[in-house]
């Protein structure tokens, strides 16, 4: 048998990097730095308030949140899609505690990932 031709499925981990790495192909600076500040926004206000205020600010800051978003659906309902500001907005208001905080360590987590491979995905544009 040959493992080097199977491959093991991926760890969640690698889904993260993997989803993270897709998405961050088209950011800008300004991008990278929205990504950049998100977890300290969150912890200092929440995800709801955040979510709300990147929609407001529109632009780099609506297109990262619609990235979290989307992988947010993808992980807790198995759609790889963003269902749009107001509905999501509405399931996290309608959220049990534990889901809402469970949904806000999975926006960490995936921020952790978006925040280290925008800046190295810009990084490299720059050399190319």
């Amino acid at each position: 048998m040959n493992t080097a031709t199977q491959t093991a499925p991926l760890t969640l981990e690698q889904q993260r990097a993997q989803n993270a790495w897709d998405q961050c192909a088209s950011y800008n600076k300004e991008h990278v730095n929205i990504a950049k500040g998100l977890p300290a926004l969150i912890m200092n206000s929440g995800l709801m308030q955040v979510l709300a205020f990147c929609h407001e600010k529109g632009k780099a800051n609506e297109q990262v949140a619609t990235h979290l978003r989307t992988w947010l659906n993808l992980r807790f309902n198995g759609v790889a899609r963003d269902p749009g500001f107001e509905i999501f907005m509405q399931s996290l208001l309608k959220a049990q505690p534990t889901d809402y905080q469970a949904i806000t360590t999975e926006a960490y987590a995936w921020l952790r990932w978006m925040r280290q491979m925008s800046s190295a995905r810009l990084k490299q544009d720059k050399k190319d």
